[in-house]
């Protein structure tokens, strides 16, 4: 910086603080201005006190607007749903909450709109998915009263109802229950636990109300449900006869599809307070009028109902199923019932009834009475009779001690074929004796000509009478094993003890195996998955025909043999989508009939028995005649009566 610069900057530097000095201001001139801007301030807080003021008061003025129209609404509200509900409009308003029941068995939640079943969880299963099982699922049920009261129809599904404990959950306790008796009556009997109820209040005003009651029980499957009216009976319509309980909810998918599987066997029973049970049809849509009381209306799966259950019974239904489509992979079908309940208006009334949530065990259901047990298809009368004697009794035995129940469907074919053995032996001896005399017959047949039919059948039946042989003893062993086979024909698609349970490659016997799926469906019910006991069963039961076929002359109806081959073939198609411990029993039935036959062969010589034939026939013939020999000849000589009258016109 230059001497120029410095000397310039130095004189402006004093010309500002000689001008500051000369402008200072007088102490006369400093207060007054002091006293200016305190009266400046005084004003401005002045003007924000007044301005919040206004706030305020414009503040209050919008509340007590509001307030005036928050009354002006409610009031019209009141009204409104005083309008559609009467005396019941204190009920119309209101926050739905739940309160769950439980014990070792179940989880049954419940809500206060409408007081109704929510949800209902089966602890002790699950899904083919492994998810939890939930039998009644959430927002998937409608279950309420209907009923006009006061000129109003009222439905109890869209009232508030207010449980009369502070409690969300309520769990009842007992002592420890082994496996397999789960839900037994009779266990409970002798090892009591804790029961609980829950009050669902409905008020209708003036003391009046409705109450469901829910009463649930350690290790059952059943929770009491009644239904009391106090008070509501003076406000129903005095025309009313029926107050009508809806009942209805979308029937989830427990197991994997299969049309021979849950599909098959989803519909609703119903049972008569003095007659049998009937059902639904099961294959399509169905509905009925039902006028007689009924005991209890069944909503079933394949392995577990729902059932509601009088304890008297319901005056009055209608009960309609709706199918879903196979290829629904969430739900079954929807089922819903409109029950009749019969009301008096000059007397208070209480409603017994109870549910059932559970599985279809046999014996179970068999405790609780009343035909609940039929529930289960286990065919027709006698094959019904070898399932509930024999079958299930065997099963449920063997399961005492083996838990692995491959090898209790091996032990049980074991035994079931060591009872018909002595029948399969005499049915083996009279085909090898009916070989034995195929000279003889071949004789017969030569002798008599076509036209001389019955001529033929009493030289044949006199043949065997003579040598000791019944065209019937081959015939009889096999129509006593048939039942048998029937029998497991129904037992282990509906077993609910055989579902999920594992064995070899299957991963649930109650339903198919499958070691290869395809990316087709095979026509003809086959299915796109190949089931490698059904393919097992298949074979055997193939060579098991062949032998057969060696033993049996099919001379004089050629297209039986071919029919012999093409019914393995046939049942392959039906059993391949079949429970996979059908497929496996019947596998293992023809592996001990083809052993059986071996045996058999090797113990009979049947050059023996012919010369013992022979023998037989050389004897003196017997006077008496059988039976069986009476008839023949009765129709014989009815027959050539016949003939003789047409050939006299």
């Amino acid at each position: 910086m230059d001497k120029n610069t410095t000397i310039g900057l130095v004189l402006i530097f004093l010309v500002m603080i000689g001008f500051s000095y000369l402008n200072k201001p007088s102490q006369d001139e400093i207060e007054d201005a002091k006293r200016r801007r305190d009266s400046i301030e005084i004003v401005q807080r002045q003007m924000d006190e007044d301005l919040r003021e206004q706030q305020k008061k414009n503040e209050a003025d919008n509340q007590n607007s509001v307030a005036e129209e928050s009354i002006s609404d409610t009031d019209t509200d009141d009204a409104e749903l005083q309008n559609l509900y009467g005396d019941f409009s204190v009920a119309a308003s209101g926050e739905e909450e739940f309160v769950t029941l439980e014990n070792n068995l179940l989880r049954l939640v419940l809500s206060t709109k409408g007081g109704r079943v929510y949800s209902v969880e089966l602890k002790n299963y699950k899904r083919h998915d492994s998810t939890d099982l939930i039998l009644i699922e959430p927002e998937k049920a409608v279950h309420n009263l209907s009923f006009f009261a006061q000129n109003r129809n009222i439905k109890t599904d869209d009232l508030y109802f207010e449980p009369q404990v502070s409690l969300k959950k309520i769990t009842v306790g007992g002592p420890e229950v082994p496996v397999g008796r789960e839900g037994r009556i009779k266990f409970n009997e002798d090892n009591p636990g804790e029961s609980k109820e829950l009050v669902m209040r409905l008020k209708a005003g003036n003391g009046r109300y409705i109450d469901y009651v829910y009463t649930i029980k350690h290790n059952s499957y059943v929770v009491d449900y009644d239904i009391r009216i106090s008070g509501v009976d003076k406000i129903i319509n005095t025309n009313t006869g029926y107050l009508s309980l809806n009942f209805n909810y979308e029937v989830p998918r427990q197991e994997r599809p299969s049309k021979f599987g849950e599909d098959r066997y989803t519909t609703m029973y119903y049972k008569f307070k003095d007659a049998e049970l009937d059902k639904l049809n099961k294959n399509k849509d169905d509905e009925e009028t039902l006028n007689t009381p009924i005991k209890w209306i069944g909503y079933k799966q394949l392995f577990f109902s729902t059932v509601l259950m009088a304890d008297d019974a319901f005056d009055n239904a209608e009960i309609k199923s709706v199918k879903y489509d196979e290829d629904n992979k969430d739900y079954l079908a929807y089922f819903s019932s409109d029950i009749g309940l019969a009301f008096d208006s000059r007397q208070e009334r209480n409603y017994g009834m109870s549910f059932y949530f559970g599985p279809n065990h046999y014996q179970t259901l068999k405790e609780h009475g009343y035909d609940l047990e039929k529930l289960i298809d286990l065919g027709w009368p006698v094959v019904r009779e070898v399932n509930k004697f024999v079958i299930i009794p065997t099963f449920n035995f063997l399961r005492r001690y083996i838990d692995n129940f491959g090898v209790i469907i091996l032990i049980l074919t074991v035994m079931i074929r060591l009872i018909v053995f002595p029948f399969t032996y005499k049915s083996y001896v009279s085909q090898a004796k009916m070989r034995a005399l195929k000279p003889e017959i071949d004789e017969i047949s030569k002798k008599y000509s076509k036209d001389k039919a019955m001529e033929k059948q009493q030289a044949t039946m006199a043949l065997y009478k003579k040598v000791g042989v019944s065209p019937m003893g081959g015939c009889l062993p096999m129509l006593f094993q048939f039942p048998v086979l029937i029998a497991m024909f129904y037992f282990f698609p509906g077993s609910i003890e055989l579902r999920q349970e594992s064995f070899l490659w299957a991963t649930d016997l109650s339903t198919y195996d499958s070691i290869i799926n395809l990316p087709f469906t095979v026509p003809f019910g086959y299915g796109s998955h190949v089931s490698l006991f059904t393919l097992l069963m298949t074979v055997t039961t193939v060579l098991q025909t062949r032998l057969t076929s060696q033993t049996q002359d099919t001379s004089a109806m050629p297209g039986m043999k071919y029919m012999m081959y093409f019914m393995p073939v046939f049942f392959m198609f039906i059993l391949n989508s079949y429970a996979s411990g059908l497929s496996y029993y019947y596998f293992l039935a023809n592996v001990f009939t083809i052993g059986q036959t071996y045996i058999i062969r090797r113990s009979i010589d049947e050059g023996k028995v012919r010369a013992q034939l022979l023998a037989n026939k050389k004897k003196p013939a017997k006077k008496k005649k059988s039976g069986f020999q009476k008839r023949l000849e009765d129709m014989q000589r009815k027959q050539e009566d016949l003939a003789r009258q047409k050939k006299k016109k």
